[in-house]
């Protein structure tokens, strides 16, 4: 019940404007944000990878309206690449960058998977330019066969280019088995978007099993799982599964996000493990703010208990 209130909630504009007005509410947000603009983006990743943690960094926004707001967010990232690489941040993919394709023009009207997949061809090229990667996120499941379509295209050219799938929906084993191919990067996420019950798991323990049997098959496969997840008994249960596996300790990486468990991120790069950490930056934070406490109520009770002792 609790999730799906806060699905509502972040598309709530007036509670919107409250929170993102109130000056306690935004230094919070710093702890899950990196910041508003590029060089906050740079610099959090800089501390990150000094502490043996890699990077993937989203500039947030979503359901882009018009051509013009889909071409600044590429732009965006073209800027963001760039920093980083001059930082030498990029190098042996230490930073990547994560992609909305809704962010990049795909709900454009008949053109809209022309413009985001041209919008990202470019965004790939600057990161192979830079010697980095790019994930493309996944959005609600209407976006998944567009973006499994875009992913395969792009992947012609660029074949490391990743991908996010979402345990709780019901075809998400099947998309793991024809994608847990060698040198395929999956992203495996539990999933964080209001769905209907005929397209997901609507039960926790059914998600929490649901991902279990998509680690299973991407761990076993040929590819590269991300294990991003921030539950301790799904993390325990990643670790056994690679062991079992005999994966080597760079044929795989757990993935938490920015502000999540970090004393745990901290732990598995220190025991040898690839840690990534999801960093999103820019002003349109508050749908994301709110759908990571969706997807683990007990961020909410933190994000609460700081606004409290930093009133």
């Amino acid at each position: 019940m609790m999730r799906q209130t806060l699905l509502g909630v972040s598309r709530n504009t007036t509670l919107r404007q409250v929170i993102e007005q109130a000056p306690v509410s935004r230094d919070v947000v710093r702890r899950f944000v990196a910041g508003d603009s590029t060089p906050d983006a740079v610099r959090v990743t800089g501390e990150l990878v000094d502490t043996h943690r890699q990077v993937t960094i989203d500039y947030l926004g979503e359901d882009t309206t018009d051509p013009a707001q889909a071409e600044a967010t590429r732009d965006a990232y073209l800027g963001l690449i760039a920093a980083l690489s001059e930082a030498g941040l990029t190098q042996n993919g230490a930073a990547e960058v994560s992609l909305k394709l809704s962010a990049l023009g795909q709900f454009l009207g008949r053109d809209g998977h022309a413009i985001a997949l041209d919008n990202a061809r470019v965004i790939c090229q600057a990161a192979a330019n830079a010697g980095t990667t790019v994930t493309l996120d996944m959005e609600d499941h209407t976006t998944t066969d567009p973006t499994l379509s875009a992913l395969a295209e792009l992947r012609q050219d660029w074949p490391w280019v990743g991908v996010a799938l979402q345990a709780y929906l019901h075809r998400t084993e099947q998309d793991c088995r024809d994608l847990a191919h060698e040198g395929s990067r999956i992203r495996l996420c539990k999933g964080a978007y209001k769905q209907p019950e005929s397209v997901a798991f609507q039960d926790k323990d059914d998600v929490d099993k649901a991902y279990v049997r998509c680690l299973k098959i991407l761990v076993e496969g040929q590819g590269y799982p991300m294990i991003a997840t921030h539950d301790p008994r799904l993390v325990e249960i990643a670790s056994v599964l690679v062991a079992k596996a005999q994966r080597d300790a760079d044929s795989y990486e757990f993935q938490m996000l920015l502000g999540i468990r970090p004393d745990e991120q901290l732990r598995l790069a220190g025991a040898g493990s690839r840690m990534r950490v999801y960093l999103p930056y820019g002003e349109d934070w508050y749908g994301y703010l709110v759908r990571r406490m969706a997807e683990r109520p007990a961020n909410l009770t933190f994000f609460l208990r700081s606004l409290a002792t930093k009133g």
